[in-house]
């Protein structure tokens, strides 16, 4: 039975994309750098794609009948050198070995909107939109992005993402830290948010749109991912509070410019996507805090 490959499945992000394929009744074959543990209910095998071989990589996915291939490694790396190795190590070798074959499997890499630059406060983000990355990860996102629609893949640019289990390095990652340290030692939490609104879509949401443009056509096409809501960051930050349990008496908000890669405005335009693939995003802003703090 043919399979879909999820590349960086032990992230947040690959996890949920495996468990919602799975959902599915499909086949998963889940591949990550470095992790021996078992993700889910199906397949897992270690390996580094950014360090492949493209015709061992090809191989590698005929031998395992893969008809699609998920690209969701890579994560905020501290360095360039970083973020191009686990971001277009990865992206070059799965469009390298893609044109080896002589029928390969579709190709659905993750971007990100940041790969369009700051917005316009009050314009929205669609695929008109020429990319202007302003910060390294960005300039690294775009690069990866070329190299799939080059090799006729589909790009999903995302909008920033909560929900379950966010990545460390993120900003949600780290209130819930503190909130957590909060709600064991009823310390007091003091936090800086940025006044700032931004689109964030959940997760699982993310993880339904990769099902999407796999049981579609389209090929060779950026299709912009996001929850159409500017939401505001202190409104979030409250919400996640309040389902933490923290009384309001123990925490202080700071609201100043926080030097960050979203910018003060993003709105995302995902009428392409639900067009095209039929995708919805299912989740609210509650339910993805909800979550959020759940899984603490």
């Amino acid at each position: 039975m043919s399979r879909i490959a999820v590349i960086g499945a032990t992230g947040s992000v690959g996890r949920q994309i495996c468990a919602r394929f799975a959902e599915d009744g499909q086949e998963v074959l889940a591949v990550a750098r470095g992790h021996a543990a078992r993700v889910g209910p199906y397949p897992f095998v270690a390996r580094d794609v950014a360090a492949d071989d493209a015709a061992e990589l090809a191989r590698f996915l005929r031998s395992h009948d893969v008809r699609v291939v998920v690209n969701a490694a890579g994560r905020w790396g501290p360095t360039r050198a970083e973020m191009l190795r686990s971001h277009l190590g990865v992206a070059q070798r799965l469009a390298e070995a893609r044109s080896l074959m002589d029928d390969p499997p579709r190709l659905i890499h993750l971007g990100t909107v940041h790969e369009y630059g700051p917005a316009l406060a009050g314009v929205d983000l669609d695929e008109r939109q020429p990319v202007d990355p302003g910060t390294p990860y960005a300039m690294v996102k775009v690069a990866c992005s070329m190299a799939v629609l080059a090799a006729g893949g589909v790009v999903l640019r995302c909008a920033n993402m909560f929900g379950p289990h966010p990545p460390e390095e993120t900003f949600f990652a780290a209130v819930l830290r503190r909130l957590r340290a909060a709600s064991r030692d009823r310390s007091v939490v003091e936090l800086t948010v940025a006044d700032a609104r931004r689109d964030f879509v959940d997760v699982r949401d993310v993880a339904g749109a990769v099902l999407a443009a796999a049981s579609t056509a389209v090929e060779g096409q950026v299709l912009n991912i996001g929850s159409g809501h500017a939401h505001p960051l202190r409104e979030l930050v409250d919400g996640l509070i309040a389902e933490a349990g923290v009384p309001a008496s123990r925490v202080r908000i700071t609201e100043q410019d926080v030097p960050s890669h979203g910018g003060g405005w993003i709105r995302v335009d995902s009428r392409a996507a639900q067009r095209l693939t039929g995708w919805r995003p299912r989740y609210t802003a509650r339910e993805s805090l909800r979550a959020m703090w759940a899984q603490v």
